[in-house]
């Protein structure tokens, strides 16, 4: 007597838990990606052709001496360089009466980004705004 199999193993897939997974992990990683990097500096970058409605009253300018691959830092156009270290307690001396606390740093094109981050960093640590200086095209 032959006994026949009534339920067949059919090789068929569904996608639908598959599509589930890739949705979940698109959303995971859309909500991580916001939050790699949540203090980043916010420049108020001024346009060639315009003008900024900020008007900074403080500048720090950044000289680059290429013979002695140094630096040195200016405040207001003095031409006496001030340390790095002191740059900090001068700006908040100068900025602490201002209502909007703006200032305006003018690098030279040969002054590496990290100087430049390092002053941003001050305006960071004081909740100033800071206006990266260029020149017209």
């Amino acid at each position: 007597m032959a006994i026949k199999r009534i339920t067949k193993v059919e090789p068929a897939f569904s996608m639908s838990s598959m599509t589930d997974i890739v949705f979940l992990l698109l959303i995971f990683f859309l909500v991580t990606s916001t939050l790699i990097n949540p203090n980043a500096l916010k420049l108020l970058l001024p346009k060639s052709t315009g003008q900024v409605s900020a008007k900074a009253t403080v500048s720090v300018s950044i000289k680059h001496w290429r013979d002695t691959d140094t630096y040195s830092y200016h405040i207001n156009g003095n031409q006496t360089p001030v340390r790095f270290d002191m740059i900090e307690d001068q700006l908040v001396d100068l900025l602490q009466t201002e209502e909007d606390p703006t200032f305006s740093i003018y690098a030279d094109e040969s002054v590496p980004v990290g100087e430049v981050v390092k002053v941003m960093n001050i305006a960071k640590r004081n909740h100033y705004k800071v206006i990266m200086a260029t020149s017209p095209e």
